[in-house]
């Protein structure tokens, strides 16, 4: 059996933290359960979005049977939910559907900043903070630590992505689940299906908060192509061939993008990216909070008002 479904989703509502554009120092106003000030937990109200992406997730068809995510806190607390849930709900689940995979090819992107860029905790404190981690799996790359461009950000999402979906086809396993950031999210949707567009600003996959992408593995005989292997931190990326139509692993095709139909709060704090690298602010602006306001533009979604989750209301 091989890989025929994949579910993306964005982790869900945050704290926020500010960058220091001088000293490359981050500064969040609630510490981290990590200690890292730019890997903050989820607000109260991303909690809430959690559980609710939880519900829905293990009620898909056909069923999750792996999960990955960004191993920054916001994203493995945005999935946890679901995989007790479903460990909960199933009498004798597979080890590994009951486990989450850090990977880092799959982790934020800090743009092309002059200092150093965030890296995510240890496994160890991971597992230490989320029982459900899964200390003892290696991620297949991880992101240059001083700074990425968009063009490489693809690039690196395809490589990882293309490892993942390898992994899956050697497990046997149907369906998986990706969870993620807004412009890692917007870059697997292009890596998957193949398309890059002309634009790099277009508003091609929608990473709302919690909200769900499905993708669909395209039929075929098309054997999947052989990529070579990295070979460590600032290496080049092992090229994939996704681009012109051809996407990951034989590609893809996105049936759903962005569904939040499941939410209280509906679609909410949506990205797209502005073009933008530097991740620093022009002369009298005020410091970026976070990638979504330095590196893109916030866009806003179709809200449930009158829910009693909404945000506006909390």
């Amino acid at each position: 059996m091989s890989l025929e479904v994949i579910y993306v989703t964005r982790h869900g509502f945050r704290s926020n933290w500010v960058v220091d554009e001088k000293t490359g120092e981050y500064s969040s106003s609630i510490p981290s359960p990590t200690g890292i000030p730019s890997d903050p937990a989820l607000a109260g109200y991303g909690v809430t979005q959690s559980h609710e992406l939880a519900t829905h997730l293990i009620n898909l068809s056909p069923p999750i049977q792996r999960f990955y995510s960004s191993p920054f806190y916001r994203c493995i607390q945005t999935i946890s939910p679901a995989v007790s849930l479903l460990s909960s709900k199933t009498s004798s689940p597979e080890p590994q559907t009951t486990l989450i995979r850090g990977e880092n090819g799959i982790g934020e992107w800090y743009g092309m900043a002059r200092f150093d860029h965030p890296s995510p905790a240890n496994p160890q404190l991971l597992r230490s903070l989320f029982e459900n981690y899964d200390e003892g799996y290696g991620p297949v790359i991880k992101p240059s630590v001083n700074g990425e461009k968009i063009e490489e950000l693809h690039d690196r999402a395809a490589y990882a992505m293309h490892r993942i979906i390898e992994q899956s086809d050697n497990e046997g396993v149907k369906a998986i689940c990706v969870c993620t950031h807004a412009a890692t999210l917007i870059a697997i949707g292009r890596v998957l299906t193949g398309r890059m567009p002309n634009d790099v600003g277009e508003e091609d996959f929608r990473p709302f908060t919690c909200g769900v992408s499905t993708f669909v593995r395209r039929k075929g005989e098309s054997t999947v192509r052989q990529v070579d292997q990295w070979k460590g931190p600032e290496t080049e990326i092992p090229q994939t061939g996704w681009r012109d139509g051809s996407g990951v692993g034989r590609g893809w095709d996105c049936t759903l993008s962005g569904d939040c139909s499941f939410l209280s709060g509906g679609e909410e704090r949506g990205w797209k990216f502005s073009g933008d690298e530097s991740f620093i602010s022009k002369p009298g602006e005020a410091p970026a909070l976070d990638a979504g306001s330095g590196l893109g533009t916030v866009v806003e979604g179709k809200k449930n008002t009158a829910g009693p989750l909404s945000p506006s209301r909390l």
